[in-house]
């Protein structure tokens, strides 16, 4: 029996489908998934079996053709554009393989963005996050003078700005060595703390990476299929 009580999110019956022209290419046939709080799953699958399309819809940047998804029991895969992008800011953190970062902008200004949206100066909390994840001291250099891991520990702290209670992780170590990897990885592990409530979904293609949190999913034919729990998770 889980230790995670509570559902932050629930999928039902999620269905998507994209076309190669005029040929119809199911991607998700029919997912359930319930994510719960402070809950840290892995998300395996086969290249091409839909893993960053089922994370786009978690994070309201895409809707599915049918089904729904609910956070804390609130419908939010029916919103409409000012609603999603209000919803995807204030509550998703997102983290991807290629870090996003905007070149013309410094790596505190970068942090800083999403909060700018929402017209919050949050450059205290910024320079807290920066610091959190070893980089005080490149917070006014421009991402073209960090290294990829370093750009992706830019690029954590940014999806943490706005404290969301849900993070989302697309191949966050892809792009970058082992040792790198690593490093990340244990940023990861520091942020994973059930007692805080966040959750964390992350896509990733290595079985070693994936036994890290609490639960594995693994994608398959378009459905999801849950192992049990890790022992001493």
């Amino acid at each position: 029996m889980t230790r995670f009580k509570d559902i932050l999110v629930k999928a039902e019956n999620v269905e998507k489908t994209y076309f190669l022209g005029k040929v119809p290419v199911p991607v998700l046939k029919g997912v359930d998934l319930e994510m719960r709080k402070g809950e840290w799953l892995s998300l395996l699958g086969q290249s091409g079996s839909g893993k960053t399309t089922l994370l786009n819809m978690i994070g309201a940047l895409e809707k599915p053709d049918s089904g729904t998804i609910t956070y804390e029991g609130r419908c939010y895969s029916t919103l409409k554009g000012g609603q999603r992008i209000r919803f995807r800011r204030q509550r998703v953190g997102f983290i991807f393989q290629a870090y996003h970062m905007f070149p013309e902008m410094t790596v505190l200004e970068n942090v800083m963005l999403p909060g700018l949206l929402d017209r919050k100066n949050l450059k205290d909390r910024a320079i807290e996050l920066l610091d959190r994840v070893g980089l005080s001291h490149r917070f006014k250099h421009r991402p073209n003078e960090l290294s990829g891991g370093e750009q992706q520990r830019a690029a954590i702290a940014r999806a943490l700005i706005n404290s969301p209670d849900l993070v989302l992780a697309d191949e966050p170590t892809g792009n970058l060595d082992s040792k790198t990897g690593a490093g990340i990885l244990e940023i990861f592990q520091q942020l994973h703390d059930p007692k805080s409530g966040r959750t964390i979904l992350m896509v990733t293609h290595d079985e070693q990476i994936a036994k890290l949190a609490d639960r594995i999913i693994h994608l398959k034919d378009g459905k999801l299929a849950s192992l049990p729990p890790i022992p001493g998770k």
